[in-house]
């Protein structure tokens, strides 16, 4: 899949190395412990934003990128390109692994 968003599309500039994308809704719990968690990894790495997108105001994204359950969170390279996808709440760990690939 090379699928790729640009700032238009989530209502945001790209971040300079990588953006994270979380798609949540009002009243999903697990959606902000995860805006926590990216908050603070795109805090931690230079050239990293992070962007919160509700669910039910991006129906035309939902529908193209199959988002099923909140929080799905894509992160995208410097270019826009999809190259990690994950649902649910993520681990630091992860996201900050996820990153090295979309960095590299």
């Amino acid at each position: 899949m090379d699928e790729r968003l640009g700032a238009a599309e989530i209502g945001s500039r790209l971040g300079e190395r990588a953006t994270l994308v979380q798609f949540s809704t009002a009243f999903c719990a697990p959606c902000r412990a995860t805006r926590r968690v990216l908050g603070e990894v795109a805090g931690m790495v230079d050239g990293v934003a992070h962007v919160e997108l509700d669910a039910e105001s991006h129906l035309d994204l939902v529908r193209r990128l199959n988002v099923v359950r909140t929080p799905t969170v894509l992160v995208l390279d410097a270019d826009g390109r999809i190259v990690r996808r994950a649902s649910g709440a993520p681990r630091k760990a992860d996201v900050i692994a996820a990153l090295g690939v979309a960095t590299s």
